[in-house]
């Protein structure tokens, strides 16, 4: 996807939706809503969010969360920095439709350049990596 992509979490975002969220490019919330990944508390592995949460946030915040399925709200989903504001819940889309026109006004080609820069620094990190630990590397596109 190369147009800019907005998430609007108005309430519970855990398991797929928080997986979902995060494959967003930004993410507004409500003030009321909650956050958790808890696919470890039915013995399963949150894929997505296993990979895209530690690049979010601190890696040891994101283990945690991915290792205990705890709860976190707006707050502190916002204060970890994988929100990237907090709207009180009856202006919450009204913030979503401004950002997103603010977006539209945009140069759609230089949107699209720049998500591309972005994975492909991804896939330049892990050749970084991989040298360094002495690997052949995992290329995923990103």
């Amino acid at each position: 996807m190369n147009k800019p992509v907005i998430a609007a979490v108005n309430g519970i975002c855990c398991g797929g939706g928080l997986e979902i969220a995060l494959s967003c490019d930004i993410i507004l919330a409500a003030e009321h809503a909650s956050f958790a990944l808890p696919e470890i508390r039915s013995g399963t592995v949150a894929d997505a969010a296993s990979v895209k949460l530690p690049k979010r946030i601190p890696y040891h915040i994101a283990m945690e969360l991915l290792l205990t399925g705890r709860w976190l709200d707006a707050e502190e989903a916002n204060r970890w920095g994988f929100v990237n504001h907090i709207h009180k819940a009856e202006e919450l889309m009204d913030r979503a439709w401004e950002t997103a026109r603010l977006l539209e006004s945009g140069p759609p080609l230089v949107y699209a350049a720049i998500k591309e820069v972005v994975r492909d620094a991804e896939d330049m990190m892990e050749g970084f990596n991989a040298f360094a630990e002495k690997r052949d590397p995992v290329w995923k596109g990103k």
